[in-house]
């Protein structure tokens, strides 16, 4: 199963719509990949016990987890969450999620600077690179449970835009230069 991308339209509507541009423009998992997005799909009804997950943590050093109910219901000030969520930024980490149920999308940055949204669904777990300018917010079914996986304690500090001379924006770009970011998107 491919993840599902696309360039998204300019509008002000809901941020929780899809926003596709008229018509539909698909980005392709190769093109992800190109920007240092990492993306599997796994089993989440048995991730307790994943071989595959124990695998992709153990490779890639994941070795705290927690789980993140994220709706109207479990969240205090969901609205005000959900703002900050969507409010560009980056991380001097990876930001690491397994989608284990529900929906929601991720949106990055091309290198020319045009909004991709990435959907995410249960089983998908997606990988951004440190540096990369993102944001996260809930689909219309306005329900995910994630699976937040860093490398050592979690360090939660988003950096808002502009962040041009942040040191792990200027190691993603310059790593997109030299074309070091480029990884096979579909590991396993």
């Amino acid at each position: 199963m491919a993840i599902e991308a696309w360039f998204m339209d300019e509008s002000d509507e809901d941020q929780r719509l899809p926003h596709h541009r008229n018509p539909p423009e698909f980005v392709s998992s190769e093109d992800l990949a190109g920007l240092g997005v990492l993306y599997w799909h796994l089993n989440p009804k048995g991730y307790e016990n994943d071989d595959e997950l124990r695998k992709i943590r153990q490779s890639r050093g994941y070795n705290y987890m927690d789980l993140l109910d994220l709706c109207p219901e479990k969240v205090e000030n969901y609205e005000e969450k959900l703002r900050n969520f969507f409010t560009e930024h980056i991380h001097a980490d990876e930001e690491i999620r397994y989608c284990l149920e529900g929906s929601g999308y991720f949106d990055v940055r091309d290198k020319e600077d045009r909004w991709i949204r990435i959907w995410i669904k249960e089983g998908d777990l997606i990988v951004l690179p440190a540096g990369i300018y993102h944001r996260f917010t809930l689909d219309t079914g306005d329900y995910v449970k994630l699976m937040r996986l860093f490398v050592g304690e979690p360090v939660w500090t988003a950096h808002n835009r502009p962040q041009e001379d942040h040191p792990a924006r200027q190691e993603y770009i310059n790593s997109l230069l030299t074309e070091q970011v480029r990884q096979p998107l579909e590991a396993h």
